[in-house]
């Protein structure tokens, strides 16, 4: 049986010191109200699990998805307009 252990070094180039890059960081930053709008929408989920929606909790869900939907249209926007060079369209 040949080991892999030997080709390692050919497979991670870079040592990974387990901490995210500043370009991950910022990538992070850039989602986080999308990240937080989901987090919302989930907790409003989950609050109806053992029991009958109430219309308080279905109004709760549906401005949650309304949020998490216009989060992600103005992150898709953002991410559009930073990959077009010299803002033309």
């Amino acid at each position: 049986m040949k080991s892999i252990a030997a080709l390692q070094s050919l497979v991670t180039q870079m040592p990974f010191d387990g901490e995210p890059s500043a370009a991950e960081l910022d990538a992070i930053e850039q989602e986080m109200p999308l990240i937080l709008a989901e987090v919302d929408l989930l907790d409003a989920q989950i609050t109806t699990l053992d029991r009958t929606p109430t219309e308080l909790d279905t109004r709760r869900i549906r401005r949650a998805l309304a949020r998490v939907l216009a989060e992600r249209a103005a992150l898709a926007n953002r991410v559009a307009t930073a990959s077009v060079p010299g803002g033309a369209a």
